[in-house]
């Protein structure tokens, strides 16, 4: 068999601007048509629960990245007994691998974990080379990355807010900028985040924050909803409630293969997309309950062994409580009747 020519490797895989088409935005429209048929990646995908990205850690650094297609990714830096915590979603760039290596003289992990089935763009160096072609694309994969240093940022000024719940809904907030969605009960956040996850977004244990977010939802504030994802009931800090939700349907037109939301339409057709939006939230939900129920039965096996220890323990302890008790008294008898 011959071998594939240049032409049809580089129309193997996907096309970028159809898996992305945000990152076109500064193309005009011949150069866009050029883009979307020179410019294909490989993708990969992964179900919910641990991705080992840590093997990517010796990949080609002339590589670009991997570009987020769908799915919500969290990473985790563990750091001594403190884990923090960045989401990441379509749209954000991330690179498992490092020019200089790890940190040297500060141990840590990096671990990271599917909330939502992830797909992932492979950006080679075969597709840097054809970028080169295309500064505007460039430019846009740059602004990504300066968006996502500033969200950062923004999440460390959020776990120094002086008190947990002003730093929970300066969280909330946060999030529903990006992945908010407007509903006649007010802004909602379609995220299965966990009590424990949240405080690692927010620098907090599990307990404050479950005690914080118990009285926002006394407060009317933030509640969770019967699907594990969340709903913003209140208003943010100084934001008027109509220009809310017009920053939250904006940002949704922006973001990488996000389609209008219709849920305050009264349009039959509309039923249809709410409807589907539901199915990826409810899907979404039952992939992070599988995952969360996982942990938990492990965590319980580890307890039931514990206890099984514990058990085998204190059974012996009386065995040698008993057996000591005997020698005392038989010591005690011969004292009294020394013949």
């Amino acid at each position: 068999m011959a071998a594939p020519s240049a032409s049809q490797q580089r129309l193997s895989g996907r096309a970028l601007l159809e898996l992305d088409p945000d990152l076109g935005q500064l193309l005009t429209d011949d150069r866009r048509q050029a883009a979307q048929h020179e410019l294909r990646v490989r993708i990969t995908g992964f179900p919910v629960g641990e991705w080992d990205g840590g093997r990517l850690a010796e990949a080609d650094p002339t590589h670009l990245g991997l570009l987020v297609v769908d799915g919500v990714l969290a990473r985790e830096v563990v750091l001594g007994d403190t884990i923090s915590t960045e989401l990441l979603g379509p749209g954000d760039i991330i690179r498992p691998w490092h020019i200089e290596g790890p940190p040297r003289l500060l141990p840590l992990a990096i671990r990271w974990n599917a909330l939502a089935p992830v797909q992932l763009a492979l950006l080679d160096r075969r597709l840097a080379n054809l970028l080169a072609r295309y500064p505007e694309i460039n430019a846009v994969i740059v602004d990504r990355l300066s968006v996502r240093a500033q969200r950062l940022a923004i999440t460390q000024a959020i776990s120094q807010l002086n008190r947990v719940d002003r730093r929970l809904l300066a969280l909330f907030w946060h999030l529903a900028e990006r992945w908010g969605k407007v509903s006649r009960e007010g802004i909602a956040v379609p995220l299965v985040l966990s009590h424990r996850l949240i405080g690692e977004l927010v620098g907090a244990r599990r307990p404050t924050v479950s005690t914080a977010l118990a009285e926002l939802a006394r407060d009317g504030q933030v509640v969770r909803r019967d699907d594990g994802t969340w709903l913003l009931t209140g208003e943010p800090v100084n934001v008027p409630r109509e220009s809310v939700t017009e920053v939250i349907r904006q940002r949704r037109r922006l973001m990488p293969g996000a389609e209008p939301s219709h849920e305050l339409d009264d349009e039959p057709e509309a039923g249809e997309h709410r409807l589907a939006e539901r199915l990826l939230e409810l899907r979404t939900s039952m992939a992070a309950a599988t995952l969360s129920s996982q942990r938990q039965r492990e965590a319980l096996t580890a307890l039931q062994s514990q206890t099984a220890t514990l058990r085998e323990r204190t059974v012996e302890l009386r065995a040698e409580r008993e057996a000591r008790l005997s020698e005392l008294r038989r010591a005690a008898a011969r004292r009294r009747d020394p013949a």
